[in-house]
């Protein structure tokens, strides 16, 4: 009889299908058992998921027909009552600096954890683009690395790479509800991708936290883009349905989430209770959150953003947001973490180099001051001058939690809350936009979700910012200063700006580089986005199936 020719396949449950590339070392991952995890969390949760998403679209009408955010009179209860979250773990109490950072690739993974930092925030979602090899590696690096046996050979340096003695502590971050996993089918639906990300990562690897690895407690994870307390409810299911699945005692997995919507800002006393025996805080996600005004408020013409670079945290909607978030989770016992410091080392020039660092030095002292238990880096460079701001201000304190500071928050209102910014709107900001939307979805659209680009480090929530704003201003005619000279946003000025900058961009990375890459396709995508009649929800959904159309990862397959 003749051999069979046919592919391996992995070994998959009833109603599951695996479409994605077969690969022994990702087998280990995609266990039978291990997939059937994940779908059983799909299949018990997936309701709840899909009515969430509808309730944001909802939502948004609402907004769209002139209504503002504002704080729940339903939930007054909760945010009036004098309860607190569980205590925070000891292995995780001092948060003061928290690098992030993708999951993949594996000697990033190890930088991270060797950086100095107390957390390494591995990245399963802005930070990494969702190719199901990214995926399927940054699963096996996470593996090794809980394991402690997590090591890269460096061919070309010479070097190989291996964890410290002592390493940051691991937390998670998973897509968002919104985002599905194409390659891998549950009765025939897309599974639900951070149930993917979680339910993969926590089966392989909660008992190493049960022995040492969290002092008795985690995982630990960061919760993405939530915009109400009730789908903080879900992943407190999803939580307990898996402590119960695998024996460990309620309340040994905690979450930090990631105030990133504007919504969520009017909830998060809601989220807290929701999570209150998971919850590990909250923390600012500032540039998100910059995405989610100009989303929120995209038919409102009276709340226009300015450049970009000039939402900062002075802006009175930012600090207030901060000082409540802060004021919040003190009163709730648990930490508020402070925002991103983009900036990478500038090797070439001291002068410049210095000057970065003095901005990361006054806004995390800035941080700190307000009440902030910690804050994030995207630099392993940073994080020496931001431990010497934090701990300089702490006094060898691990956290701020049981002080008064963050008392600004208690008087912020909802008109605090949602004030428009202000400052100058101008065609070089439209024309950073585009040259920063172009060519990070031209690095996404290739397989990388981490970029750097003019000395800081890009994800997908800049990009995010630069294209909600250019439709903002076309969608509004905003008038943009042009040196001097007032002009209008119209699609016709974005199509001259693009082609400019286009050839800038080609100039900037070289001719066989821009035609090797997929600059070209990026430009079209970000152009469309930037015109559409509709505002998309995320350049990411948008975007994905590309990915999948490129990175298709299939085989076939025969049992």
């Amino acid at each position: 009889m003749a051999a069979s020719t046919a592919a391996p396949c992995y070994d998959a449950p009833e109603g599951v299908d695996v479409r994605g590339r077969y690969d022994r070392e990702f087998a280990g991952i995609l266990t039978r058992d291990a997939l059937d995890f994940v779908a059983g969390l799909q299949r018990e949760f997936r309701a709840a998921v899909r009515y969430a998403m509808e309730q944001r679209r909802e939502a948004q009408r609402r907004y769209d027909a002139g209504e503002l955010p504002r704080f729940d009179p339903a939930t007054t209860l909760v945010r009036e009552g004098d309860w607190t979250c569980a205590p925070v773990p000891p292995a995780v109490a001092d948060r003061t600096v928290e690098i992030t950072g993708p999951a993949e690739p594996r000697k990033m993974v190890i930088n991270a954890l060797n950086s100095g930092a107390k957390v390494f925030m591995a990245d399963f979602e802005d930070a990494l683009s969702p190719t199901w090899e990214n995926l399927m590696h940054g699963q096996v690096n996470l593996r090794d690395a809980v394991a402690g046996t997590i090591s890269f050979r460096d061919a070309a340096r010479g070097r190989t790479y291996e964890l410290n003695d002592r390493t940051a502590k691991l937390f998670v971050r998973p897509r968002g509800w919104h985002l599905p996993e194409a390659h891998i089918l549950i009765d025939g639906e897309p599974a639900i991708g951070c149930l993917v990300d979680f339910g993969l990562y926590f089966f392989h690897n909660h008992a190493a936290f049960r022995a040492g690895q969290g002092a008795g407690f985690g995982p630990f994870f960061y919760l993405p883009k939530m915009e109400h307390s009730r789908e903080a409810r879900i992943w407190n299911g999803v939580f307990q349905r898996a402590e119960k699945a695998a024996g460990i005692e309620l309340g040994s997995i905690r979450a930090t989430v990631l105030v990133e919507t504007l919504p969520a800002v009017f909830q998060m006393n809601e989220i807290l209770h929701e999570l209150r025996e998971h919850s590990a805080g909250l923390n600012c996600g500032r540039w998100d959150y910059i995405f989610s005004y100009v989303k929120t408020f995209r038919a409102h013409p009276d709340r226009l953003l300015p450049d970009r670079a000039l939402v900062g945290m002075a802006q009175h909607f930012m600090r207030s947001y901060s000082h409540l978030l802060i004021h919040t989770c003190h009163r709730r016992g648990v930490h508020a973490m402070g925002g991103m410091a983009a900036q990478i080392p500038i090797k070439d020039d001291a002068a410049a180099n210095e000057a970065a660092l003095e901005l990361v030095r006054k806004d995390k002292l800035r941080e700190v001051r307000a009440g902030h238990d910690g804050t994030w880096a995207a630099h392993p460079g940073l994080i020496p001058a931001i431990r010497e701001v934090f701990e300089g201000h702490l006094g060898g304190r691990p956290n701020q939690i049981g002080d008064a500071a963050g008392h600004e928050g208690a008087s912020v209102n909802e008109e605090d809350l949602i004030q428009p910014p202000r400052g100058a709107r101008t065609v070089d900001g439209l024309r950073l936009n585009v040259r920063v939307g172009v060519q990070y979805l031209a690095a996404w659209l290739a397989g990388s979700g981490s970029v750097p680009l003019y000395n800081l480090m890009e994800d997908a929530a800049t990009a995010e910012i630069s294209r909600v704003q250019n439709w903002q201003w076309l969608r509004h005619g905003a008038a943009l200063d042009a040196g001097g000279v007032e002009v209008r946003a119209t699609p016709e000025l974005l199509a001259r700006v693009v082609e400019e900058e286009m050839a800038r961009v080609e100039a900037e990375v070289g001719p066989d580089r821009f035609r090797k890459g997929r600059y070209a396709e990026a430009g079209r995508i970000f152009s469309r986005q930037c015109t559409a009649p509709e505002l998309d929800d995320f350049l990411t959904l948008d975007a994905y199936n590309l990915i999948v159309a490129h990175h298709p990862g299939a085989s076939p397959c025969k049992l």
